[in-house]
């Protein structure tokens, strides 16, 4: 359990767009899986949970424009998703499963921008 817990606070502090990014929750038609989307310096981090104690199937887009939100790489684990021609991505949720993923891509500090140069979601105070 504590190596758990180091591993999640270790990557949390890996990924800048939760404290400084803007974030979207992304739209489900299961009441019971929550999924939330950061944006920052134009790279973003989507967060995938199940909050039921039975397992889900779901189906969801990134909610990006264009080929962005395609691939999603798995942050904590190597079953990364790939969208469908659709542009959803099919995900299986054991009870109480999460995943965390960064989107597009590990490439994501080559794409940086200097400013933030969007302006639509809620700030999130970090």
């Amino acid at each position: 359990m504590l190596n758990w817990t180091e591993r999640i606070i270790r990557m949390r502090k890996e990924v800048p767009e939760i404290g400084w990014g803007d974030f979207a929750i992304i739209a489900t038609r299961d009441p019971a899986v929550f999924i939330m989307r950061y944006d920052w310096r134009n790279n973003s981090v989507l967060f995938v949970h199940n909050l039921d104690e039975t397992p889900r199937e779901i189906a969801f887009s990134a909610g990006l424009p264009g080929e962005a939100g395609a691939h999603l790489i798995n942050l904590l684990a190597e079953d990364h998703s790939r969208a469908d021609k659709r542009g959803q991505h099919h995900i299986m949720l054991e009870p109480y499963g999460y995943r965390w993923y960064r989107v597009g891509g590990l490439d994501y500090l080559l794409k940086r921008s200097d400013i933030d140069k969007t302006t639509t979601g809620n700030k999130h105070p970090g």
